[in-house]
C-alpha cells in the first residue's frame, strides 16, 4: 500500500514538472512567433535588423544569417529585435544636451544612430511612413492574438467544451433542498422519485410526459413545471427504451435564467423557489462547438484583460494585501509568470481525464497569449503600443498640417519619451517582483 502511495506521489510531481515544461514550451514559441511579427514586415519594408533574440540576459545560442544575429538568451521572460533607427536624430540647430534627462535622450538618440551602420542610413525605422511602423509594431501583439485565436479554436471545434448531456449521471436517493448543507440521506429524508420509479445510472433520458428531451437544460425545465405529477419518463437503457413512471415532487431549487444558469437577485444572492423534483444529476461530454463560437471567446477574453489592466493599480494593491497580509487573493487578477507555472503543473497533475488536463493546459496558454496582446496595447513604451501610438500621433500631425496647407512635421521624436520609459520599466519590474512574491506565498490555485 505505501508502494503505491509513494507511486502516485512520483506520477504526480513528473506530472506537474510536465505541465510546467510543456508551460515553458508554449511561452517560448510564443515569443519567439511574437518578435517574428514584428521581424517579417520589418524586413519587407527594408528596415535593417541587426538582432532577433528570444529571452534577456546572456546569449546562450546564436547564428549570424545575413545581416541579422538569431539567437536565445538566458532569461526566457521576453524577446526582441534591433531594428537600425527606432529613434530620430536631433534636429539641426538644437542645443546640445543639458541636464540629466535631456544627456539620457541625447544618449538614446546616440545609441540609435550608432546602431545605423555605412550604407543603411535610409533602411531606419523612424523614415518609414506612419502606416508601415504601424504594421510592424502591430505584428508582434497581432501574432498573438493569432496563436490564441487558434488554440481556442482548437479547445471549441477539436476538444469541443464540457456540457450537460441526457445522459443520467447518478440518482439521487431522498430529497434535499439545493440549498442543504447535508451530504447524505437521513432515515427520515423522503426517498427521491427517481430513485422510486427505478431510474438508473447510465440511463439517458428520451423524453419525460410525451415531450421529447434534447438537453439537460430542456430536462430541468419540464421537471420543474411537473411538481406533483405522476408521469411517464422513457429512457434508453442498454440499447432499449424502457418506460419508467415517476412522480415528481416539489423541492426547494434555484431559479434557473433562460440559458440555465442561477438567477441572482439585485443583491448577487441566488434565487430559490419550489419546483418540481426529480432528482437526478446530469453525466458530462466534449460536445464540439461550431466555428462561430471562436471569435466571441476570443473577443470576451481580451475585453476582460483589458478591463483588468484598466484597474491594474487597485488589483495590484489588492494583490500586495494579500501577500504581505490576511487578506483572500484575487483568483481573477493579476498573476505573474511563477503563479501561470504552478498552474500549469496543477493543470497536469490533476486527477481528471488526459482530455481534460490538456483542454487546461491549452486554455492557459491561450490566455497568456492573449494577455500578451492586450499587455503590448497599452500605448506606452517600451510598449508596442506606445510605439503605436507615436505613429499615430504624427499622421494626425502631418493630417492637420495638411489641411491647413502648412510645411509637413517631421517624425514624431519619441526619443523625448525615455526618460518616462525608464519609469515605465521600474514600474513594471516592481509589478513583476510583486507578483512573483505572492505568486510564492500566496498563490492562486485551480479550482
Amino acid at each position: 500500500m505505501g508502494s503505491r502511495h509513494y507511486a502516485v506521489q512520483v506520477q504526480t510531481v513528473l506530472l506537474y514538472i510536465v505541465g510546467v515544461v510543456v508551460l515553458v514550451v508554449g511561452v517560448a514559441v510564443s515569443i519567439g512567433l511574437h518578435e517574428l511579427g514584428h521581424l517579417i514586415p520589418a524586413k519587407l519594408f527594408g528596415v535593417r535588423v541587426g538582432q532577433y533574440m528570444i529571452g534577456f540576459g546572456p546569449t546562450l545560442f546564436s547564428r549570424k544569417r545575413g545581416e541579422t544575429e538569431y539567437g536565445v538568451k538566458a532569461i526566457p521572460l521576453g524577446g526582441y529585435i534591433s531594428m537600425a533607427g527606432m529613434y530620430p536624430p536631433a534636429r539641426e540647430g538644437s542645443k546640445p544636451a543639458s541636464g540629466f534627462i535631456n544627456t539620457m535622450v541625447q544618449e538614446a538618440r546616440e545609441a540609435s544612430t550608432d546602431a545605423i551602420p555605412a550604407g543603411a542610413e535610409n533602411r531606419v525605422f523612424y523614415k518609414l511612413p506612419f502606416w508601415k511602423r504601424i504594421i510592424i509594431m502591430l505584428g508582434g501583439p497581432f501574432m498573438n492574438l493569432v496563436i490564441a485565436t487558434a488554440i481556442f479554436a482548437i479547445i471549441l471545434c477539436g476538444v469541443g467544451l464540457k456540457t450537460q448531456t441526457t445522459t443520467v449521471a447518478a440518482v439521487s436517493q431522498c430529497v434535499l433542498p439545493a440549498t442543504s448543507k447535508a451530504q447524505a440521506c437521513a432515515s427520515g429524508d423522503p426517498l427521491a422519485p427517481a430513485a422510486q420509479a427505478g431510474m438508473k445510472s447510465g440511463d439517458t433520458i428520451v423524453s419525460i410526459d410525451g415531450t421529447k428531451i434534447s438537453t439537460w437544460n430542456q430536462e430541468s425545465l419540464v421537471i420543474r413545471r411537473l411538481a406533483n405529477q405522476t408521469v411517464p419518463i422513457v429512457v434508453m437503457r442498454g440499447g432499449k427504451q424502457q418506460t419508467l413512471t415517476a412522480a415528481i415532487t416539489t423541492n426547494v431549487n434555484y431559479v434557473l435564467d433562460k440559458n440555465g444558469a442561477v438567477a441572482v437577485d439585485s443583491s448577487g444572492k441566488a434565487k430559490t423557489a419550489e419546483v418540481g423534483f426529480l432528482g437526478v444529476q446530469p453525466a458530462t461530454a466534449y460536445q464540439a462547438q461550431p466555428a462561430s463560437t471562436v471569435l466571441p471567446t476570443v473577443i470576451g477574453a481580451v475585453g476582460k484583460d483589458f478591463a483588468i489592466i484598466g484597474t491594474l493599480p487597485e488589483k495590484l494593491v489588492g494583490v500586495a494585501q494579500a501577500a504581505f497580509g490576511t487578506q483572500a487573493r484575487d483568483p481573477n487578477g493579476p498573476i505573474g509568470v511563477v503563479g501561470v507555472g504552478r498552474l500549469a503543473g496543477e493543470a497536469a497533475a490533476l486527477d481528471q481525464p488526459v482530455l481534460d488536463r490538456v483542454a487546461l493546459l491549452l486554455s492557459i496558454i491561450a490566455s497568456l497569449n492573449l494577455a500578451l496582446f492586450a499587455f503590448n496595447m497599452i500605448p506606452l513604451l517600451p510598449l508596442d503600443g506606445g510605439h503605436i501610438a507615436g505613429a499615430l500621433w504624427e499622421a494626425i500631425r502631418r493630417g492637420v498640417a495638411r489641411v491647413f496647407g502648412l510645411k509637413a512635421p517631421g517624425p514624431v521624436d519619441i526619443a523625448r519619451l525615455v526618460p518616462l520609459t525608464y519609469v515605465v520599466v521600474i514600474v513594471l519590474g516592481g509589478m513583476s517582483l510583486l507578483l512573483v512574491y505572492a505568486d510564492i506565498v500566496k498563490p492562486i490555485q485551480l479550482q
